[in-house]
């Protein structure tokens, strides 16, 4: 494939990343899988920063994009509603508490594959820039990824509509048109669109199709899209969304990405991306050699991992951005026993993978047990990123 379509190269080395369940070297690994999803999908929405959505919100409603069903400007937005976000977790630790009928009804994603885009809006308007508003266009200077993942590649998936709009709200609405780029099951979607009080329309993209069969965003239509981002078209698109992608990315298609929202004029909200800092209580002498041993995993073959927020603010900001950041961190407990041990199965394998020579299983052991007993708890630190204003 195209590398200058942002990352869809053919496998044909290791893609397990190690941020899920699953086994290195296994071309069939579970971490996209629905199940795995759903599982972490609460962790994911406690986890994102709800403090990035207040500049989202002014820039959303500046940009005109959206009117009432009378065709008047809406100048002011609806009241956006803050669905119950799960608990946070005290800074000691604790994780969140979610009740059963928190979780959505559909599997969602949480360091989500990327997944093709679902939606296909019909209502792009000219971008308004000279450049073209393309994911994908030449980029003679850059050289594909040693090492591209296949989560990427189920991650950043686009192309012909897999089905058609589901919900579409009254013709004569102009809904912001959003784009979600590895959607998995909508995840990012399911969080997002109940907070931005904007009438809206999704495009899911992902290169999974049972996926995205699966795809629910209540509140919103949406459509849903298979295959990769080459050539990707982003005119008339009010907002690029991505969870758990850029660590994923090498720094050429972190820039193409940057590239493609300045043209089309759009901001991006990506969240969840690595920091490469972990804290585990009670602490072992073995977890400052587990994580250096995992970052140096994710950083294989040209990937950023805990580098990609940095790569990509620069990125942005070349471009005239206004960047803002926010951590977030998920906050495991002993309300979260079985994500707790599918992310410390698929954390310690990649740090194996890494330096063979690390004693893993007694240490993946003892965690295993104190996660059983209760008496483990996890602080994953991640980082959104929200770029605005790049031309």
């Amino acid at each position: 494939m195209n590398r200058n379509g942002v990352a869809f190269r053919e496998m044909n080395v290791d893609p397990w990343d190690g941020a899920g369940p699953g086994e290195p070297g296994r071309l069939e690994t579970t971490r996209c899988a629905p199940e795995w999803l759903a599982l972490r999908e609460p962790a994911d929405a406690a986890a994102r920063a709800t403090e990035l959505l207040g500049p989202l919100r002014e820039h959303l409603r500046g940009r005109g994009a959206a009117r009432r069903p009378d065709g008047a400007p809406l100048s002011a937005p609806t009241q956006a509603t803050e669905p119950p976000a799960a608990p946070q977790e005290h800074p000691s630790g604790h994780g969140p508490t979610q009740s059963p009928d928190s979780a959505p009804s559909a599997p969602s994603q949480a360091t989500e594959p990327l997944a093709a885009p679902r939606e296909h809006s019909s209502g792009r308007g000219a971008a308004g820039h000279h450049r073209s508003a393309q994911l994908g266009g030449p980029n003679p200077g850059t050289e594909p990824p040693a090492q591209p993942r296949e989560h990427l590649n189920s991650r950043l998936a686009g192309g012909a509509p897999d089905r058609p709009a589901a919900g579409s709200p009254p013709g004569d609405t102009a809904p912001l048109v959003i784009r979600d780029l590895g959607s998995g099951t909508g995840s990012m979607a399911r969080w997002l669109a109940p907070r931005l009080g904007l009438p809206q329309h999704w495009v899911l993209h992902d290169r999974d199709p049972g996926l995205l069969a699966r795809a629910a965003v209540p509140g919103a239509s949406f459509e849903t899209h298979i295959g990769d981002l080459t050539g990707l078209d982003l005119t008339g698109t009010a907002l690029l969304t991505a969870s758990a992608l850029l660590d994923l990315l090498t720094a050429s298609e972190v820039d193409t990405i940057a590239e493609a929202c300045a043209a089309a004029g759009c901001a991006a909200l990506l969240t969840l991306s690595v920091a490469g800092r972990v804290e585990l209580t009670p602490a072992d002498p073995l977890d400052a050699h587990i994580t250096a041993a995992f970052n140096a995993h994710q950083r294989r073959g040209n990937l950023l991992g805990p580098d990609a927020i940095a790569v990509a603010t620069r990125a942005f900001e070349r471009r005239g951005a206004v960047v803002h950041h926010a951590p977030s961190p998920w906050r495991l407990g002993p309300g979260q026993r079985e994500l707790t041990g599918q992310w410390l199965r698929g954390w310690v394998a990649a740090a194996r993978r890494q330096e063979p020579r690390l004693d893993t299983a007694a240490y993946l052991r003892r965690r295993l047990d104190a996660c059983a007993a209760g008496d483990l708890r996890v602080v994953v630190h991640h980082t959104d990123l929200l770029a605005i204003g790049a031309a």
